[in-house]
């Protein structure tokens, strides 16, 4: 072994051997600190192995799952937790990362065994006053306030712990490293020797993160590279509404969606999040449609709102939350274009109602229907639900899980659906289909004529 000298880049991670006031990879300024690093040698790290072995005489088989005792949590890694997985949720400062994480430590340790909750930044005692706030004391929930990563790593190979959390990796440290904890090189190293613990013990483990203001996770790419699933709790901290979003698994699909309530006694699942978004919508407002949105495997019915009036200014003001604002912008643009309305003198405003973030060109003809029920201030008919891709001709396009999206608009009430003109989707007789081709078809049909 030899001591090292490296300047690294706290944003992305890059290293360069003298120090540069700007990253010549991530572009940021003074963000490169000198660490010392110890260089072990080579062939003592690495995986071993016998040798390249034909993938036809690999025997693969379904990675054994047990369940967090949270529903939504287990949606969300793929149908539950597997064993030598490592797990990073990230979130903003209290938005209630450590009570999710705390409910799952006990709801495994009731149904599953023993789990290690390691805080780096409470101590046990603090740990304790939220647990018993919660209703999540267990004798088989271990509680350590620790930040050298060789205690916690002696620990967890002392007992044959169910699960470990981690209570944040910003705050761990490794000895033999220098550099103060949360830089580019312990966060590297510290999560390499929990990627090992878990392979290596079988253990799963969850690794809390911290966040930029820009919302991304804080410290290099390469954590969240290193880990199995990377999942992001979002939510307003002054409103009660959670989600718990998936953007990697490898043991499950991505994009999935969790839904909580935060309450005093701690985190409520939704099982119903379509009937949370509908219940407070205005009956009969011009500006208003629904979306049957569909989150990985679960569909959602969210309402789209939009505010159309006359512009103040020289240049009309756009803002779009929840939804892409390029999206939103294009699709005025077929409105004026293909439909007639001029927009162009109006200011435009189009949200997605109940904090959801839609990302799918499904919800494009609900977005074109809010703004044209805005601007013509005639509300859209009553019960209708609107799916459907707009193109720049102005074409309504096909869009994937036709049947899931409808059926969870039938069980809401819903009676029409307004979307692509296709023979099979309206021989599936869930509810009364208006097939159209055109996004002028579907104004007529969801509006009618000029108010």
């Amino acid at each position: 072994m030899r001591n090292k000298t490296t300047y690294t880049c706290q944003n992305c991670g890059h290293k360069t051997a003298r120090w540069l006031g700007k990253c010549p990879d991530c572009g940021q300024w003074n963000t490169l600190l000198e660490e010392r690093e110890v260089v072990e040698n080579k062939k003592t790290r690495g995986i071993s192995s016998s040798g390249p072995v034909p993938v036809t005489e690999i025997v693969a088989t379904d990675e054994e799952r047990y369940p967090t005792g949270l529903q939504e949590l287990d949606r969300v890694l793929g149908g539950g937790l597997v064993p030598g997985s490592v797990v990073l949720v990230g979130g903003d400062p209290g938005i209630g990362k450590s009570t999710l994480l705390l409910q799952a430590a006990f709801a495994i340790a009731v149904g599953v065994g023993k789990v290690l909750y390691v805080s780096g930044e409470e101590s046990a005692r603090q740990i304790k006053m939220r647990a018993e706030r919660i209703g999540a004391i267990h004798s088989n929930l271990f509680l350590i306030a620790e930040t050298d990563m060789t205690v916690v790593e002696r620990v967890i190979k002392k007992t044959d712990f169910s699960a470990v959390i981690l209570d944040s990796i910003q705050t761990v440290y490794q000895p033999d490293i220098s550099s103060a904890p949360g830089s580019v090189s312990q966060v590297r190293e510290c999560t390499a020797m929990l990627m090992k613990l878990a392979k290596g013990n079988g253990v799963p483990i969850f690794v809390v993160g911290h966040v930029t203001k820009e919302g991304a996770l804080a410290g290099p790419r390469v954590l969240e590279h290193m880990v199995d699933t990377v999942l992001y709790f979002e939510g307003d901290r002054h409103q009660a509404y959670r989600i718990l979003r998936t953007v990697k698994n490898r043991f499950g699909s991505t994009n999935e969606l969790g839904i909580f309530e935060m309450r005093g006694t701690g985190l409520t699942e939704i099982t119903n999040p379509s009937e949370l978004f509908m219940n407070q919508r205005a009956a009969n407002a011009a500006g208003s449609s629904i979306v049957a949105c569909l989150e990985g495997t679960r569909p959602l019915l969210v309402e789209i709102q939009a505010l159309v009036c006359p512009s103040g200014f020289g240049t009309p003001r756009r803002m779009a939350t929840g939804v892409d604002y390029n999206r939103a912008a294009l699709i005025m643009a077929v409105l004026e274009r293909r439909v007639g309305l001029r927009l162009s003198s109006y200011d435009a405003y189009v949200s997605a109602v109940g904090g959801v973030k839609l990302d799918e060109p499904a919800a494009d003809l609900a977005i074109a229907l809010a703004i044209t029920s805005s601007f013509r201030e005639q509300p859209v008919q009553e019960g209708l639900v609107l799916l459907g891709e707009v193109g720049l001709t102005g074409e309504v396009r096909n869009i994937a899980g036709m049947e899931k999206r409808l059926q969870e608009a039938a069980k809401l009430g819903f009676k029409i659906c307004i979307g692509p003109k296709d023979k099979q989707i309206q021989s599936m007789g869930i509810i009364e289909y208006i097939g159209v081709q055109s996004i002028h078809e579907a104004v007529e049909a969801a509006i009618g004529g000029k108010g």
